[in-house]
């Protein structure tokens, strides 16, 4: 069976590749890519065109997703993935007129208050108190692992506004403005060095009323919308696979330190692994496609998306430890004239490690995967 895109998102598969090679070196001079993105309209290409979007197919922004993810561009926010997605089909008329067209232009930044100490996987077991005082809710409590928050103008945040309420029900999602007397920032700083996550504390925010997204008491079924629209690209798996192919092109054109003569990759284990990791990428982007395709026939991933995010992210992990063990003993520096690859794939190994646990654990996958796909009991 011969998979193939149409000729015209092939076509526009190249003008991408284009686009990318003559802007994306700019920004090293400070120059916003995603800016160039939004002028462009493809930061919100499958939004519908009356926000904004223009209409795109789904296999279409599979397409831009893809590129972005092998070129290492930052081709999407977090408002135009997941925020305005989310507004579109719940929001109301005046959040819609004040937050879509400032996504679509690229002018605010998000960043996404769900997870707190002891609530991540499971997220409705959060303890953030919104209570309700004239047409403002007070909001005191604490997230945790908030990517950029601290670049952030608005943040997405679900507090508890029963406590009485079943934990699933009873959950309010809000949009917050950042710069809100009483919310202070603090950096994480991850085992690679670098401080993306960040601790976010509320003393008394005072929230307006019409920031509340949906239904109040209803936010958990707002929330799942939006954790669908992030789980749902290819990003997970294409990411990965430039670093990859850098690792095979390194191993063919490095001698082997053995007697034996020749290059790393004419040593069998090394190029069967490598093999094993080639093919787990195909199987990868195949089942990103299959997400993909399903929303184009209307229809809603869901034990599917759980099968992409789970197996991409632990290809990504398997992909590391490959790479690591390929390169040998100079794999392990970060720098220098010794370190193979300009030193990325200790890095990789280290940034690998949070990606089965953020976004949905694995284990909850595939007790997803066990439930809805297969039609297993609950343990």
């Amino acid at each position: 069976m011969e998979f193939r895109f149409s000729a015209e998102d092939e076509a526009f598969r190249q003008e991408v590749r284009a686009f990318i090679r003559a802007e994306l070196p700019k920004v090293r001079e400070g120059e916003s890519f995603t800016k160039k993105l939004a002028a462009k309209g493809w930061l919100t290409m499958s939004w519908p065109k009356e926000y904004g979007g223009q209409g795109a197919p789904h296999l279409r922004q599979l397409v831009y997703n893809e590129e972005m993810a092998y070129h290492r561009a930052p081709g999407q926010t977090m408002g135009a993935d997941r925020v305005g997605p989310t507004l579109i089909l719940f929001g109301a008329e005046e959040q819609k007129a004040q937050f879509l067209p400032a996504i679509v232009r690229d002018d605010i930044t998000w960043c996404q208050g769900f997870s707190e100490p002891g609530s991540g996987s499971d997220l409705a077991s959060l303890q953030t108190r919104a209570v309700r005082d004239g047409d403002c809710w007070v909001i005191n409590g604490q997230k945790i692992w908030t990517s950029n928050a601290q670049r952030a103008d608005y943040m997405i945040l679900l507090a508890r506004t029963d406590p009485d309420a079943p934990k699933h029900r009873g959950i309010t999602y809000f949009l917050v403005d950042m710069k809100l007397p009483g919310i202070t920032v603090r950096p994480l700083v991850q085992m690679t060095g670098q401080a993306g996550f960040n601790e976010v504390f509320f003393a008394d925010v005072r929230v307006p009323a019409n920031m509340v997204v949906g239904e109040v008491n209803r936010g958990w079924y707002v929330s799942t919308a939006t954790l669908d629209f992030e789980r749902s690209g290819i990003g997970r798996v294409i990411g990965g696979l430039r670093t990859f192919e850098e690792v095979v092109a390194y191993a063919k054109a490095t001698p082997a330190r053995d007697s034996g003569g020749g290059t790393l990759f004419d040593r069998a284990p090394v190029r069967l692994a490598l093999a094993d990791v080639a093919l787990s990428f195909e199987v990868g982007r195949l089942m990103s496609y299959r997400v993909a395709w399903m929303q184009s026939r209307g229809l809603v991933p869901n034990y599917e998306a759980s099968m992409a995010k789970t197996f991409g992210t632990e290809l990504h992990q398997r992909m590391a430890r490959v790479a690591y063990t390929t390169l040998g003993l100079r794999g392990q520096l970060l720098g220098g004239e010794w370190a193979p690859l300009e030193g990325q794939i200790p890095m990789t190994v280290l940034q690998a490690v949070s990606l089965t646990i953020a976004a949905r654990t694995s284990e909850i996958n595939r007790n997803i995967i066990a439930t809805r796909g297969l039609g297993l009991p609950r343990g």
